[in-house]
């Protein structure tokens, strides 16, 4: 190759100096900034801008990470750690019936202010009714309640099973039986040349069954 065109580096030797006495040194890039804190993760230098608990037990108690140990620690994070299956279990229901909020029974205390008003009425005869006059007051101006219908008291389940039986709330066990034969016959696959089209509702008549057997009214 001619010689005017063989490459000739302009610098043969790159020394960087240590500053000179009395001379800053130069700015580390890595130096936290006035209001910054470091990151928990050891011999990490850079500063925390997001934070993660530091346990199940202590969600309120965090730790402050860089963005890059914050992505490592939430890949390892495992709530249900140290929880036995039936634990977990019991966790997820409570989360889904109640948030995991604490629950309180909806009645007022007898020291409330509702407590002292019924009180206050009672002295006076008033807001109840006592139409044989068991309490001794009140008894004459009090409204005779009307007599209750005849019939079982029955819980929210076991008046949806009898409404899919198309049932009424006073049937008895025989009759129970005799509609559940019969729409078992009228909805199963073999009785409809195997057409399977009933057999959603078929589903639903064998849980109400179900259902008012365990109530005892079958």
């Amino acid at each position: 190759m001619p010689g005017a065109f063989q490459y000739k580096p302009k610098f043969v030797d790159i020394r960087v100096k240590p500053p000179k006495e009395g001379e800053p040194a130069a700015e580390d890039v890595n130096a936290l900034k006035p209001g910054e804190r470091a990151c928990d993760h050891a011999d990490c230098r850079r500063a925390a801008t997001a934070r993660a608990p530091k346990s199940r037990d202590l969600m309120n108690e965090h730790y402050w990470f860089c963005q890059e140990h914050a992505a490592e620690y939430n890949r390892n994070w495992n709530y249900f750690s140290g929880m036995s299956e039936g634990e977990m279990r019991a966790y997820q229901k409570d989360e889904m019936f109640t948030g995991g909020r604490p629950t309180w029974e909806m009645k007022a205390g007898k020291f409330s202010r509702e407590a002292a008003a019924f009180n206050h009425r009672f002295r006076r005869g008033e807001g109840y009714q006592d139409p044989f006059n068991v309490f001794g007051r009140g008894g004459a101006h009090a409204r005779p309640q009307p007599p209750e219908p005849e019939g079982r008291a029955l819980g929210k389940l076991e008046r949806n099973a009898l409404a899919e039986l198309d049932l009424e709330i006073n049937a008895d066990g025989p009759k129970i039986r005799t509609r559940y034969t019969e729409l078992v016959r009228r909805l199963h696959p073999d009785a409809n040349g195997g057409d399977r089209a009933g057999e959603h509702r078929l589903q639903k008549v064998i849980r109400a069954y179900q259902t008012l057997r365990k109530a005892g009214m079958v």
